[in-house]
């Protein structure tokens, strides 16, 4: 696999800065993106420091006007992007009868039409040149209930499907559109879901009163984890890989396709 320049979103994030990590450590050149300027500069930082082809590029996924300079900037200093991963995502947890108008808008801006915006961006560019690889990482609740999280099921649920489209559509000018969903995974999200200190523990365990079964593998997933099936998704390996789910979740929705 020769070097590109790979656009990766919420790159400030636990999943994102472990796949640009990776993905760096391969040899790509690596354009980091988050809304979050103080913390994506520290990530990078730390990645630049281990000697790592990385650049921070604060920007703002939900607008149409940033992502579209973001993509031009990029391609006017380091080249043609040839791959992008999304991994931006915000969670508002809440009742599905009780949401928040402002949570649920809050949440599709980032998870949704986040994915649509860069995807559109980097994808228009990719047509004319033939090629591309483009994996946004979603969750395996996109395709398996649960309490409380409605608005980030959902808005994942809609990211799944509107990659696998664009996959289907682009496939011709050999452009391949992948999902990774991932589980309970050991970032900062899930730790905030149990201020208490719980979260390996309550995830592996389940939860029989909200119908949520526990983790077959025993562990939740490390976020380098979730890297590494990314990068088999974006490499020459899945050469013949395109319009299809990964899920990692330790066996957490015990096969169901998501």
């Amino acid at each position: 696999m020769t070097s590109r320049t790979v656009l990766v979103t919420g790159a400030a994030g636990g999943i994102g800065v472990a796949v640009a990590r990776l993905l760096a450590e391969r040899g790509d050149t690596v354009v980091a993106v988050d809304l979050d300027p103080r913390r994506l500069t520290e990530r990078v930082s730390k990645l630049t420091a281990d000697g790592l082809a990385v650049h921070a590029r604060p920007a703002d996924v939900t607008s149409s006007a940033a992502v579209e300079a973001l993509v031009d900037g990029v391609e006017r200093e380091l080249g043609p992007v040839e791959a992008l991963v999304n991994t931006a995502g915000v969670l508002r947890v809440g009742a599905a009868h009780r949401l928040d108008e402002r949570d649920w808008d809050a949440t599709f801006a980032v998870n949704s039409t986040g994915v649509f915006l860069m995807s559109r961006a980097v994808v228009h560019r990719m047509i004319p040149r033939g090629r591309g690889a483009l994996v946004t990482v979603t969750s395996n609740a996109a395709g398996t209930a649960r309490t409380g999280m409605a608005a980030y099921a959902a808005s994942k649920a809609a990211a799944t499907a509107y990659t696998k489209c664009l996959g289907l559509e682009v496939a011709r000018y050999n452009i391949r559109c992948n999902v990774v969903a991932p589980g309970s995974t050991d970032t900062p999200m899930l730790r905030g879901m149990h201020p208490d200190g719980t979260a390996t523990a309550v995830c592996v365990a389940g939860s029989p009163d909200t119908y949520k079964v526990g983790i077959p593998l025993g562990k939740v997933a490390h976020p380098r984890d979730i890297a590494h099936a990314v990068g088999y998704l974006l490499s020459d390996e899945a050469g013949h890989v395109t319009m299809q789910t990964l899920t990692v979740d330790g066996g957490a929705t015990l096969g169901a396709a998501t």
